[in-house]
């Protein structure tokens, strides 16, 4: 009894600390379990999580996506209505400096357009009409701007290796040369004209676009092929240019040209041409150059020559170069990702090449893209960057003579243990040096991937080159693809046509004779 009083006291005391909420309290425990409340009514946590998983596994993902869509579009609504109250209170009003600025102009421009809100139907407000039309311009133009990226995606073509169908000899290394031949055949040939091809180039090149029956009008054989390592050709193991040069003469044996052959020289192709005056100059009767290359390092340059000759160049160009020079083996990753890519591209963007008008207009016909094409496929058959990297290193390094070494001279040797007594002696025996035959080169003014000032150069070291220099004409404006071009070419190194040779009544060119050195000293003005 004592025990129920103190408990009934202890209530009251709890029930005055505590305000009058309106909950009746029954005196019931606490958080005890009484042997009463283990029923199996489940607990109060255990069904709110029921009922909460119970919720979570009938909303599909589905369900929850639209809601987050929802509730971003509803955060991103929210924040314009702020950005655009923001505006419009600090940016807008008639004290901001940007209304004040642009109020006098807009006015202007709006009256001037106002005749436009004409085209409108009547019952449209023009502001939001015009900005309306605004909108979908910019979303035409940038569907126009799409198709145009994916039409030019969809334009790349891809190289084609075509099946080998070359003609090849067989060099005394042991190595097989490719060579091909256009015009009249070996044995009624009036001149034989061998070409060597530049840089990214095959046999197929020789001179771009040349029509056989003009060749067969002048009674020419052209004779080109693919340099070692190049097109069908196999690579030579120590390249040079004094190889070039040997490698030029045994073909011409091998294919049966009589006598002396002239050499052609393009571009960086001329680098073989200039080899052949060289070291078998007793194998050529003359030089055909169009914008000859040398090499832009030459100590012998003037100032004014080498600034003409680099002033043109891309920055891409120029660092090609120094690579050629300091570090070739990193060229042929740059030249993986281009034209050894598997995909062809555009000739000046893969040479990092600057051209002129009507070089920017000949690079874009379907006659000279079809052409490339095809020439880069043939020179790139053989999947390697070596010879590619010896070409460029041969263009930048030294070639082992000078320019110089070609001019003609008159040097004369006394015999005799006391040669500088010339008292004591007869007349000094005189011979000629240098390349004897005549040299033509013809170059474009307006050519900025061999500008004119390497020809300056070449004209001032070999004064009796006859140089034809080109207004308005680039780098393959006149050489390639021009029918009347090569009919001037021709009628310049050989005179007016006369067919081919009449076999019975001509005899070949000999080799060494009075009447050739005789010829040659006239032609050079001795």
């Amino acid at each position: 009894m004592q025990g129920s009083e103190e408990l009934n006291s202890w209530r009251e005391e709890l029930a005055s600390l505590v305000e009058d909420t309106g909950i009746p309290f029954t005196g019931d425990g606490i958080g005890i379990l009484t042997p009463e409340s283990t029923t199996t009514e489940p607990p109060l946590f255990e069904s709110v999580e029921t009922e909460a998983t119970s919720s979570v596994e009938s909303e599909s993902f589905q369900d929850q996506i639209k809601g987050f869509a929802k509730a971003w579009a509803e955060l991103m609504t929210e924040l314009g209505r702020g950005c655009n109250d923001v505006v419009q209170q600090t940016l807008l009003t008639e004290d901001s400096y940007i209304v004040k600025k642009t109020r006098g102009p807009l006015n202007q421009v709006s009256e001037k357009l106002r005749f436009l809100n004409e085209f409108l139907p009547e019952d449209r407000n023009p502001v939001h009409a015009w900005s309306v039309i605004f909108f979908v311009f910019i979303l035409a133009l940038a569907a126009l701007s799409e198709n145009r990226y994916y039409s030019n995606l969809q334009t790349v073509k891809k190289v084609y290796i075509h099946p080998p169908s070359a003609v090849r000899v067989l060099l005394p290394d042991g190595r097989y040369m490719a060579y091909r031949e256009v015009g009249v055949p070996a044995d009624k040939a009036r001149f034989s004209l061998v070409t060597p091809h530049g840089f990214l180039s095959s046999r197929l090149a020789g001179i771009p676009g040349v029509k056989v029956s003009l060749l067969e009008e002048y009674g020419i054989r052209l004779i080109t092929y693919d340099l070692p390592g190049f097109g069908e050709s196999d690579p030579h193991p120590n390249r040079s240019l004094s190889s070039s040069a040997l490698d030029m003469s045994y073909l011409a044996e091998a294919v049966g040209v009589k006598g002396k052959f002239w050499v052609l020289g393009y571009s960086s192709g001329s680098m073989h041409a200039w080899a052949a005056l060289k070291y078998i100059p007793n194998r050529v009767v003359g030089a055909a150059m169009f914008a000859p290359w040398i090499n832009p390092y030459e100590s012998s340059m003037t100032k004014e020559e080498r600034s003409g000759t680099w002033k043109n160049w891309t920055r891409k160009r120029k660092f090609l170069y120094y690579l050629a020079r300091r570090f070739p083996k990193f060229l042929g990753s740059l030249y993986r990702r281009t034209f050894l890519s598997g995909k062809h591209g555009q000739i000046n963007k893969w040479l990092s090449l600057s051209l002129g008008k009507k070089d920017i207009t000949l690079v874009k016909t379907s006659d000279f893209e079809e052409f490339w094409h095809r020439d880069v496929e043939e020179s790139i058959r053989q999947g390697k960057t070596k010879p590619f990297i010896e070409e460029a290193v041969l263009q930048v390094s030294n070639w082992g003579f000078n320019l110089m070494d070609l001019q003609v001279q008159r040097k004369c040797q006394r015999k005799g243990i006391f040669p500088w007594l010339p008292f004591m002696y007869g007349e000094a025996e005189c011979h000629l040096t240098g390349f004897l035959g005549p040299i033509h080169i013809w170059q474009g003014m307006d050519d900025m991937v061999v500008p004119p000032s390497m020809t300056d150069y070449i004209a001032r070291v070999l004064p009796n080159t006859v140089i034809h220099r080109l207004p308005e004409e680039g780098h393959f404006s006149y050489f390639f693809l021009c029918n009347e071009c090569h009919k001037q070419i021709f009628s310049t190194l050989f005179g007016n046509p006369q067919g081919p040779l009449d076999t019975v009544d001509v005899a070949p060119i000999k080799e060494n004779g009075e009447d050739e050195s005789t010829k040659a000293d006239s032609a050079i003005g001795i």
